[in-house]
C-alpha cells in the first residue's frame, strides 16, 4: 500500500498545479491507506462466500462492493478532511452525489481486483495444506508399512532360531539352556528397540552380535564371525532389525547345510555420502529362487525401498572364491 501511494502521488503530482504540493501525494495515500485496512476484510468476506451458489455469490459479492466503497470512501475524506483541518487549508472536494458516484465506479474495479487476487491466494494456501496433509498421510502410510514389515521379521527370525535351540537341545541340555538364557536377552535388546524405525548401525550391531554369540555356540568351530564396519558408518541411520535377516539366511543356508568352516563377515563403510553394507560368507553360493523370494530378503528390500525409495539398494550375488555376497546401499545419514 505505501509503495502504490507513493507511486499514485507522484503520478498525480506531475499535473497538479495547486499551491500545497503535499495534495496530491494526501489524496492518493489516504486513498491506498483506507484500501489496505479493509483488504482484509474483503478476504474474509471472500472466504465465506466463494463457496456459494452463483446467484448468492454474485448478491453477496455486489452488497461487499457497496460496503467496501461506502467505508472506503468514508475513511479517504475523513482522514483527508482532519490533515486539512490540521494543516489549516480550506478542503472542497465536490458535491456528495457527485464524489460517491466518482468513487463507486473506480471501486467496483479496486474491489474486483481485490477479490480475484484474494481468491487466488485462497487457492493456493489450500492447495499448501492438501500438499502438507498429503505427504503427512505418506509419511503415516509409511511408518505403518515398515512397522508391519519389522513385526513380520521377528516371528520368522524366532521361528527359525527356537528350531536350531531345539535340534541343541537333544545333543546337549545344558548348552541349550545357555542358548535360551541369550535369546531371551536378545528379544529384550529388540523389544527395546521397537519404540523406532530407524537407529544408528551401531545399535543394530549390538542386536547381530547377541545373535552371532548364539549361533557360535550352536555350531561352534564350523562358524567363525568377523564384523568390520568403521566408526564413521556406525553414526549412519540404519532401519531397525536391518541386518538380522541377512545374517540368518547366511547362517540358515550355508552354515547350518555345509559340513566344512563357514566364516561370515559383516562389513560397513560410508563412500561418496553412501552406506556401504554386507554380509558376506564363504560356504555355497546362493540358489537365488530359493532366497530371493525368501521372507527376509523380500522383507528387506520392501523396507529399504520404502524408507528411500530409489536412492537404496538390495543385491545378491555369488563370490568368484565362493560363497556369496549380499549388498545394502543407504544414503549415509547420521
Amino acid at each position: 500500500m505505501l509503495a502504490n501511494g507513493t507511486l499514485l502521488g507522484l503520478a498525480e503530482y506531475q499535473h497538479y498545479t495547486g499551491q500545497h504540493p503535499w495534495e496530491p501525494f494526501l489524496w492518493e495515500f489516504s486513498s491506498a491507506a483506507v484500501v489496505g485496512v479493509l483488504i482484509p476484510l474483503v478476504y474474509r468476506w471472500h472466504k465465506r462466500t466463494r463457496t456459494r451458489p452463483w446467484p448468492i455469490f454474485i448478491g453477496r459479492h455486489l452488497a461487499g462492493w457497496l460496503l467496501f466503497s461506502l467505508a472506503h470512501v468514508a475513511g479517504m475524506f475523513g482522514l483527508r478532511f482532519a490533515v486539512y483541518a490540521l494543516a489549516g487549508v480550506r478542503y472542497e472536494p465536490g458535491g456528495w452525489l457527485d464524489v460517491l458516484g466518482y468513487e463507486i465506479g473506480k471501486d467496483l474495479v479496486s474491489y474486483a481486483l481485490i477479490v480475484a487476487i484474494c481468491h487466488g491466494l485462497q487457492l493456493w494456501l489450500e492447495g499448501q495444506q492438501r500438499e502438507r496433509e498429503l505427504q503427512a498421510l505418506r509419511g503415516e502410510l509409511a511408518e505403518a508399512k515398515l512397522a508391519r514389515l519389522a513385526e513380520q521379521v521377528q516371528p520368522h527370525f524366532l521361528f527359525n532360531t527356537l528350531n536350531l535351540i531345539s535340534a541343541t537341545m537333544y545333543e546337549d541340555v545344558a548348552r541349550a539352556d545357555r542358548q535360551l538364557c541369550d535369546l531371551a536377552e536378545l528379544l529384550r535388546q529388540q523389544l527395546a528397540a521397537q519404540g523406532t524405525q530407524q537407529h544408528s548401525l551401531g545399535e543394530e550391531l549390538r542386536l547381530v552380535e547377541p545373535y552371532l554369540a548364539l549361533m557360535q555356540a550352536r555350531f561352534g568351530e564350523r562358524l567363525a564371525v568377523r564384523i568390520e564396519v568403521s566408526e564413521e558408518a556406525k553414526r549412519c541411520q540404519v532401519p531397525t532389525l536391518l541386518l538380522i535377516s541377512p545374517v540368518e539366511n547366511a547362517i540358515k543356508h550355508d552354515v547350518a547345510l555345509s559340513s566344512a568352516a563357514v566364516e561370515v563377515r559383516v562389513r560397513g563403510k560410508v563412500s561418496g555420502g553412501e552406506l556401504q553394507l554386507a554380509v558376506e560368507n564363504s560356504g555355497m553360493a546362493p540358489e537365488r529362487d530359493a532366497r530371493e523370494g525368501a521372507i527376509g530378503l523380500a522383507n528387506l528390500r520392501q523396507r529399504v525401498a520404502t524408507l528411500h525409495g530409489d536412492r537404496a539398494a538390495v543385491t545378491l550375488e555369488a563370490l568368484a572364491q565362493g560363497g556369496s555376497r549380499l549388498a545394502i546401499h543407504l544414503p549415509a545419514a547420521a
